[in-house]
């Protein structure tokens, strides 16, 4: 399918924004960085969450950044990223006290939420079930 060029721009620009948050994570999370250590030992998962969870950001910034999976990889932070919104809400606080990020890890969740999430609708063409009733309707 042809797509605009304003829908391009902002394809490309949120898949950026995205997979440069994930990515500047995972330096933190792969070297055991104080953040994460305590990020994930406060939540009892701690090595394996941080290890697991910046694999999973890893691959979903691989696909964001592939045209052929950008939904899949969009739809994968998703997850991920709702994972780090739902303990920030529930468990470990908008702001880290203990680490002084001031809501910054939080702040760039929801960025990566709203992006993600933007992706998927605009590239709903491509979730299968979705494209084949679309074209089920226009037959």
């Amino acid at each position: 399918m042809e797509h605009s060029r304003a829908f391009v721009i902002a394809s490309w620009a949120l898949r950026g924004i995205a997979a440069v948050i994930l990515l500047q994570t995972l330096f933190f999370k792969f070297t055991g960085a104080r953040e994460s250590v305590y990020i994930f030992s406060t939540l009892g998962m701690e090595p394996w969450g941080r290890i697991g969870s910046g694999v999973a950001e890893l691959i979903a910034s691989v696909l964001l950044l592939m045209p052929r999976t950008v939904v899949l990889g969009a739809a994968m932070s998703l997850g991920v990223i709702s994972g780090a919104i739902m303990f920030h809400l529930t468990k470990l606080g908008i702001t880290l006290p203990a680490v002084d990020d001031h809501g910054e890890l939080f702040t760039l969740a929801i960025v990566v939420f709203v992006c993600s999430a933007a992706l998927v609708v605009l590239h709903r063409d491509q979730i299968p079930h979705i494209r084949a009733s679309a074209a089920a309707r226009i037959h």
